[in-house]
Order: structure tokens, then sequence, then C-alpha cells
């Protein structure tokens, strides 16, 4: 199965997160806490079908990578991004669970605590998911 419109998809997905994101906080700051609640369960959808997308990419190219060709302090700075992209990425799931949990909970106080690390690095994750899309894909030199 081609699944090759994947990427342009996945970053789609990240930056419609990236937007709701950005709404949900500022929703929580004028304290409106359902209208916060839903924008945020919708960043986490969006979050979801972006990992599942993401994944069966991965397995349909069996674990494949794409190369950015670039060389010397590109290719350094790149990967520097994608690194702290990849490590970031594997805690947003937990980050996101615990702060539904919380929210749905009640727990206002515990959930703004955590929120306050946990938001700067989804945000984080969701923008660079994006820019390595574009350093990937439309951006990436020619191999040499």
């Amino acid at each position: 199965m081609d699944l090759s419109l994947l990427p342009p998809i996945n970053a789609v997905l990240n930056a419609t997160a990236t937007v709701l994101l950005v709404q949900g906080r500022r929703l929580a700051r004028r304290g409106e806490v359902e209208r916060h609640r839903r924008v945020m369960l919708s960043a986490f959808a969006v979050s979801s079908v972006f990992l599942v997308c993401y994944v069966a990419h991965k397995v349909s190219r069996s674990f494949e990578n794409t190369t950015f060709n670039a060389e010397g302090l590109a290719k350094l700075a790149y990967l520097g991004l994608l690194a702290s992209h990849v490590l970031l990425a594997m805690t947003v799931p937990f980050f996101a669970i615990a702060l539904i949990r919380l929210g749905t909970r009640g727990e206002r106080e515990r959930h703004r605590r955590l929120a306050r690390i946990a938001w700067p690095i989804w945000i984080y994750v969701s923008v660079t998911g994006v820019l390595i899309y574009l350093l990937l894909y439309p951006l990436n030199p020619p191999a040499a």
C-alpha cells in the first residue's frame, strides 16, 4: 500500500495541533474552561491521528528513514533539532493523558502546574514536526 501522501498530511496535522494548542492556552487564560476543554481534547485527537499516521507510514516503509542531504553545520543543526524533537515527542502522550485526567477530575491546580511543563513541550514538538517535514521534503537538497 502506498502511503507516500502521509508526510504532508502529518505536517498538516502537526500544524493543526499547534493552532489548537495556542487557542486552548488563550482560552484557559481567559477562564473559558469549557471551551478550553473542547479545544485541548481536539488537540489531543489531532495529535493521536498524527501518531497513528506516522506509525503507519514508518511501517509501510519498513522503518526506513528519509535522509536530510545537507552537510556540515546544516546537517548538525538538523540532527540536533531531530534529536530534541524525538526525545520530547516521547513524553507528549504521557503528559497529555495526565492533563486530561486531571482536567476531567476537576483537579485544576495540579492540571495547571503540569500544564506549565507540558504545554511548552507539546507546542515545541508540534512546531518542530512541521519544520522537520519541510526540511526533509520540500527543502531537502538533492543527494550528492
